[in-house]
């Protein structure tokens, strides 16, 4: 009966590389959740994240006020209708230095009023308005640039996440069966209790690893709804679309002038530059002349008899400033300090744009070269482990050697994900530091 059960055993031990693969292979589960390609969660994103709307906002505002500004160029007219009632021929006696004679009437004109020029003031600032506004307009792509990239990041995340989840279920579906073996020959007198334990601590590691692998999912999966403008976490099937592994360009000088030429920021940024300049020229032409023109026309169809039935003036203003306790200076001063301080701003940005780029572009090579180290990893620790796992079942290996082997395969398991995915994160981060599609 003993003989019985060791050549029962046997023959589990023969068939054990077999089973352990068929048993590894985890069940394909049908996708729960919305289904979303990358495209369509940039999509969702820009219709969905605050932020946007935001941006979109702040340049509408800024087209206002380039209106606002331009209304000092333009006609200004108003209707006054006025009716008085008072002592006829009286004469305001206190609370000024006027003396005008008060009349019982009832009257209605129109008032209109025209800037004739004052030297370009008004000109400027409109000029200031609208590089301002095409400043916001550029500051909106650059929100826009900065949520699609933490878009994507986000959906790679969640992806490298859920494939860990993978990796870490075979780990865990692998030692079980190890266990279920080891235990089955220990009770046979078979194996030893510490090649038990060996197993059962492995096994616990890999349960660990599981744990933390569908943690960092849901994690996941939560910064990613919150990015995509849900209050609480969705269940997204996401689905990554097939894509070749191109190796990334030898010229890091052509992406910093690409960079530099086309990121929304030093657009926003040298706008803002040409909208202080402008300003700064207005408040220099304070001192300037302003010459305007008036025109007023109405009828008293009610009236005293001393005051005519209808009126009528045209008139020019010539306003010249002299003294006003240095204000028109320190403006002028400050205008002109605002416009150096945006320029150096500017410098800066260019600065640190070409470090973002060249940085991106030495992560980006790192990354790929990473991809075949880890390729290789993999595939050696494979080896490693088939090779481990034939001596332990000719008895010629320990459980040690075979405990380390299948630590090494699940490592490398998780090394080449974790490579596949930062290679396509570093080409995002590249992609968006210079301003290029994807």
């Amino acid at each position: 009966m003993r003989r019985l059960l060791r050549t029962s055993i046997l023959l589990v031990l023969a068939a054990s590389p077999l089973f352990a693969q068929t048993q590894s292979t985890p069940q394909v589960v049908s996708p729960t959740g919305r289904t979303l390609t990358l495209p369509q969660t940039e999509a969702l994103a820009l219709r969905n994240n605050p932020q946007i709307t935001i941006g979109k906002l702040r340049a509408l505002a800024a087209q206002q006020y380039a209106r606002e500004a331009r209304s000092a160029l333009l006609p200004n007219a108003y209707l006054s209708l006025t009716a008085v009632a008072a002592n006829p021929g009286s004469r305001i006696a206190a609370g000024g230095l006027n003396n005008p004679v008060l009349f019982p009437r009832a009257a209605a004109g129109a008032t209109v009023s025209q800037l004739v020029t004052d030297f370009g003031r008004s000109t400027s600032l409109l000029s200031s308005a609208e590089y301002q506004a095409k400043a916001e307009d550029q500051n909106s792509a650059a929100t826009t640039a900065q949520i699609v990239l933490v878009v994507d990041r986000a959906f790679y995340n969640a992806l490298e996440t859920k494939d860990l989840v993978t990796v870490a279920q075979k780990t865990v579906d692998s030692r079980q069966v190890l266990v279920d073996k080891i235990k089955a020959l220990t009770y046979a007198k078979l194996k030893s209790d510490l090649d038990l334990s060996f197993t059962m601590v492995d096994l616990a590691r890999g349960k660990l690893l599981l744990l933390e692998a569908k943690n960092n999912y849901e994690t996941s999966l939560a910064v990613l709804s919150a990015i995509l403008g849900f209050p609480d976490e969705q269940e997204f099937h996401l689905v990554e679309e097939p894509a070749q592994i191109a190796p990334p360009t030898l010229d890091v000088l052509a992406l910093i002038q690409q960079a530099l030429q086309q990121r929304p920021e030093v657009a926003a940024l040298q706008n803002e530059v040409q909208a202080a300049q402008k300003s700064s020229n207005a408040e220099h032409d304070l001192w300037r002349p302003t010459i305007s023109a008036l025109g007023v026309v109405g009828e008293a169809p009610i009236r005293d008899d001393h005051i005519p039935n209808w009126y009528g003036a045209v008139g020019v203003n010539i306003s010249i400033p002299v003294f006003n306790g240095f204000l028109y200076n320190a403006r002028a001063k400050v205008a002109d300090l605002q416009t150096e301080a945006n320029r150096q701003k500017l410098a800066d940005l260019r600065n640190n744009i070409a470090r973002d780029v060249r940085n991106s572009w030495q992560d980006t090579n790192r990354a790929y070269e990473r991809l075949a180290v880890t390729q290789q990893f993999r595939e050696q620790a494979s080896l490693a482990l088939e090779l481990a796992q034939a001596r332990y079942n000719l008895g010629l290996g320990s459980i040690v050697e075979f405990s380390q082997a299948e630590l090494g395969k699940t490592e490398a398991d998780i090394a080449d994900t974790d490579a596949k995915y930062q290679y396509r994160l570093t080409q995002i981060v590249l992609a968006y530091t210079i301003s290029a599609p994807k």
